[in-house]
Order: C-alpha cells, then structure tokens, then sequence
C-alpha cells in the first residue's frame, strides 16, 4: 500500500450522467475571462522559459491577477470601427534580480501577450483596438524561500489549498467542450466571420439536451442582415453535427437568442469580441483546468493560468487532479463518475498531498472494493509524477482553461 494519504469511498451522489437536469459552459478563446487565462498562461510559460534559459531553474513568479477593461466600438455592416480600445493589465510577482542578472520580466510578459493575443484574435490590432500594460512587483520573500531556489526533486507547495479533477466526461460536457474548440478551429478556418468570443451553455434535462450559443460576428466580413442570418444558421447547423456525433439523446441549438432583427439589435462586433462591447474580464473568472464550468460537479475556485508552474498548488492540483481522473477511468472498468480532491499543506512536498481523496460511483455489478487497490495504486503512480505537469505546462502541452 502507498504511503501517500489517499483515501478511496463512494461518491455522495448519483453520477452526473443520471441526473435530471445537468448544466454546462464554456467560454470561448476570445470570451473576455478567457482572454486574461490565456494572456495571463502566455506570460507565464514565457517567464518560465526565460529563466530556465538565463539561469537554469525557474524562479518565483505569478501573473494570475490579470484584468481586462472593456472598449468601445460601432460595429457595421461590412466594417466599423474601436471607438475606445480594450485596456488589458498584466498584473503579478515576478523575481526581477538573480545571481547577478537583471531579467527584464515585463519586456518578456509584453511580447508574449502580443504574440498571444495577435494568435488568438487577429482581428485586434495590437497597441491600438487593444493596450497592454505590465505591473510586475517583487515576490514576498517568504514565498520566495518556500518556493526554494535550491536543487530540489520534488518542491515543497506554496499554499494550504486543493484542486478538483473528474471523469468520464457527459455526453452534454463533452459536446459544449467539443462544440467550442472546433467553432474556433475548422469552422471559423472556412468562415471568417465568426469571431473567438464564443460561449456555449448546456442543458439536460432528462434525455434532452439543450445548447445555447453566443456567437461574437466579424462585421468586416457581414454585408447585410439576410447574410448574417445566414452565419447564425450556419453556426446552429454545425454545432448540432457535433452534437450528434456525441449523443442519441434529442439536442436543440439555439444561436444569439438576443437578438432581436426588427429593432436591428444583433451580436455584430469589429473584431469579434464582446470585450469591445463593455464586457470585463479577469483571470479565473471562466473555465475550470478542464476548460468547463460545471455547477454539477465539484470544482476549485482557485485560478489555474498564469500560477507558477512549479509549486504553486492551484495550478498543480487542478490539472494533476484532473489527470488522475482521466487515467482512472481509462484504466479502471466498471466506473462510471469519478471525482478526485488533492488537498496540499504549505511547505510539504508536493508528492505528498495532504489528502488525496478519491469518490467513486461504480457501474451496476462492480464493487468499489473490487476496484479500490487498483484506483489507489493508479494515483500514487500519479502522484509521484507530479513534476511532469511543470514541464508540459511550460511546454504548452496543458491547457489551463
């Protein structure tokens, strides 16, 4: 048996997947919250790349308090204008001085915002629709010494908190997940006009699942209101395709319900985001480290972009917690809803959680003691490679929302 503190009972509800109703959002790319996660990640692997590079570890550091202040624009047909630009604050710690070395921390988060957010939504004009602002102070020096600028194997975590991770996912988590990602992928490759703000939210309830979509249109790319009709109905057509792939179960979609086309009220934007329309934004506001918000499950309020990657337990645990899960469920039969807690202690080795603490709902004939030494071994394998999140973060290779 492990000598790790994890724990292995049943869940105190019915699987997700067997509930009445079920709710489920997602916030696209270019969904204001999502920007700051994505701005505020940007920064934060290339901080950690920048002193892995220059001095060979990665220092102390956080971005995780990013804001954005919403624009202005007037949207027309076949183009408008940004009447006022979005003000986006990279707002954080970060070590400025070691081993003789001056870093030059906000050169570094500038650049990396710019090439983050010209990526993502090309249709802002950097230093113009949009202007970015970097305050980066000291690091508090206890913090520093927890997080250890020594040779360490494993770090010691820099808080007393917790991450939450589950699976399988729904049917309905995994359409509004899968409908986001490939609105901004494959159909906006062919279609221009549909900007990066796209959010999605899921309801079941019973065997039928409804989807709402708010879909953020290109003006430049919009002549009239026959053709951006055309696009709303492009954009239901398509979601409820992916839907299908997913579920049997009967699925309506439903686009820019507030639209009202008789007073010429739509969802057309400049530069398809609504953060030029008056909506703010801030880290941690959106999407959980799965890239869902689900009122249905547990979740961490604890923001996952822009944390250090090397100790910092609100990033850690919520994509190693949800990792566990995935790798249970993929190699362990008979579960039908997992959900695994990891509670840290600050100063303690991050292999060792406080409390790993995993719930279970079984399939019909499956006993959790059948399963239990099997779940247990998996997340001490899990655990004992928890630095292998740092480098796939600093990577790219994780998504934090």
């Amino acid at each position: 048996m492990s000598e790790r503190n994890i724990r292995v009972e049943p869940i105190d509800r019915q699987a997700v997947e067997d509930q009445e109703v079920e709710i489920v959002e997602r916030k696209g790319i270019g969904h204001p919250d999502s920007i700051c996660d994505g701005v505020a990640e940007s920064v934060a692997s290339a901080l950690a790349r920048a002193y892995l590079e220059r001095v060979g570890t990665v220092l102390h550091f956080n971005t995780d308090e990013t804001q954005l202040v919403a624009g202005e624009a007037a949207p027309a047909f076949g183009g408008g204008e940004v009447v006022d630009p979005i003000y986006l604050l990279i707002v954080g710690r970060a070590t400025k001085r070691y081993d003789g070395q001056t870093i030059p921390t906000e050169t570094i988060a500038l650049r990396a915002a710019r090439e983050y957010i010209e990526e993502t939504i090309p249709q802002l004009e950097f230093g113009e629709d949009i202007v970015v602002d970097v305050k980066l102070g000291e690091g508090s020096g206890d913090l520093q010494e927890v997080f250890g600028e020594d040779e360490v194997s494993v770090p010691m975590a820099n808080d007393t908190s917790f991450g939450v991770g589950h699976a399988p996912l729904t049917e309905t988590e995994r359409i509004v997940h899968e409908a986001e990602s490939r609105l901004n992928d494959e159909f906006a490759e062919e279609n221009p006009y549909l900007g990066p703000d796209v959010k999605l939210m899921g309801k079941r309830e019973g065997d039928t699942i409804d989807v709402t979509v708010a879909a953020a249109m290109i003006d430049e790319y919009i002549a009239d209101l026959d053709e951006y009709a055309e696009a709303v109905e492009s954009v239901r057509e398509f979601v409820a395709e992916v839907a299908s792939e997913h579920t049997d179960r009967n699925v309506e979609v439903h686009v820019n319900t507030a639209d009202d086309y008789e007073e010429g009220s739509i969802y057309l934007t400049v530069t398809g985001t609504s953060a030029e329309q008056g909506d703010d934004g801030s880290v941690g506001r959106g999407n959980r480290a799965n890239g869902l918000i689900t009122p249905n499950r547990s979740m961490s309020m604890e923001a996952t972009s822009g944390k250090n990657p090397v100790n910092h337990i609100g990033k850690i645990y919520n994509l190693l917690s949800t990792e566990i899960a995935e790798a249970v469920v993929s190699e362990v039969d008979g579960i039908r809803d997992l959900r695994v807690r990891l509670l840290s202690q600050i100063g303690r080795p991050i292999d060792e959680p406080h409390v790993a603490d995993v719930h279970v709902v079984t399939a019909e004939g499956v006993d959790l003691a059948d399963v239990e030494d099997e779940i247990e071994a998996i997340v001490d394998r899990e655990l004992a490679d928890v630095t292998g999140i740092t480098r796939r973060v600093i990577d790219g290779d994780l998504s934090t929302f």
